[in-house]
């Protein structure tokens, strides 16, 4: 899905924030919100033996999560930790509950951020998040860090972290479908231990102020230099724009730029148009590991890509951690 432009208008009585598309909204949104509190309310999470720390998020669309998850794992992992990530496996036909293969399984089968988990480390899906966690304890994972979930009050979360995009905290502030958020930030924010920020944070908004807990300030890295020569860019992730910034801001020759929706599934023909621009131009194609690992094996052929990893602050968050890293908790 696309998301509508005035979603992210923040001046609310400008004529692009949509104010009669909005009021109209209104009563969808109201139950919408209504609709998600109550299921946390009356749901009763089940435990399992791992322990399982969920990274989340308010807005529908990317705030950069999966790195983040990425990174965790990483962490807990050189702590001794056997740590998975779980993924929902957005898009992808298999419901799971797997462990990921990169080799055998495609991201029609297991969704694109399952699948680039898997490249990095140990990724598992489940749609049944609960039915996840009791596979993969089973299997021997110690530490389950859920790639989002955090409006999912299913599976019981030892810790909870919310990410937010610092260039885009909450777009117009409306719950979905009036704005992208899924739930009342403040309501999202009281079932949160932390807070990471990715990018710059364009002033705190209210509700952050009166956060309690840890915020940490992150960024998306690359993982070496821009490719050399003409560029045209493209991707189908949250906010594209994001990582156009990124190949400009590190030097790149971006000469073009093509957009699509978060997930998008690339055709041959978006393929065929995308290689007949980047000739027009001059320039050859990149796009996010993200977006690369959605493609088919034969539609990579001739298309970079440009990894990411994040880096934030993790002392802040080593004393919600500690208790975690004891096998024996």
């Amino acid at each position: 899905m696309r998301e509508p432009a005035f979603w992210h208008q923040t001046d609310k009585y400008a004529r692009s924030a949509a104010p009669l598309t909005r009021a109209l909204l209104t009563p969808l949104s109201a139950i919408y919100s209504w609709a998600g509190a109550r299921r946390i309310e009356k749901t009763e999470p089940e435990a399992v033996s791992a322990q399982v720390i969920c990274v989340g998020n308010l807005t529908l669309g990317g705030s950069g999560k999966t790195p983040i998850v990425a990174a965790l794992r990483d962490y807990f992992s050189a702590k001794g930790l056997r740590a998975a990530s779980l993924s929902r496996g957005y898009k992808g036909k298999l419901e799971g509950p797997l462990k990921v293969d990169f080799n055998a399984h495609t991201a029609v089968d297991v969704g694109d951020e399952a699948l680039m988990l898997s490249c990095s480390g140990e990724a598992w899906i489940g749609k049944d998040k609960v039915e996840a966690g009791k596979a993969m304890s089973a299997d021997g994972v110690d530490i389950i860090i859920m790639d989002d979930g955090h409006q999912n009050p299913t599976l019981a979360k030892d810790l909870s972290i919310v990410v937010i995009d610092g260039g885009n905290p909450c777009g117009n502030g409306f719950v979905f479908p009036k704005g992208p958020l899924r739930e009342p930030a403040e309501r999202g924010l009281s079932r949160a231990d932390a807070v990471i920020v990715t990018g710059e944070l364009k002033g705190l908004f209210d509700e952050l102020k009166s956060f309690e807990g840890p915020v940490v300030q992150g960024h998306t890295v690359s993982n070496g230099p821009v490719a050399d020569g003409p560029l045209l860019a493209f991707a189908g992730i949250g906010r594209p724009a994001k990582f156009f910034d990124t190949l400009t801001r590190e030097g790149g020759n971006v000469v073009d730029e093509v957009p699509y929706p978060d997930h998008h599934t690339f055709t041959q023909d978006d393929i065929d148009f995308l290689h007949g621009l980047a000739k027009e131009r001059g320039a050859r194609l990149i796009t996010t590991e993200k977006d690369y690992v959605r493609l088919e094996k034969a539609q990579r052929d001739n298309i970079l890509t440009h990894p990411v990893h994040a880096e934030f602050d993790l002392a802040p968050l080593e004393r919600l951690f500690e208790p975690l890293t004891r096998k024996d908790s």
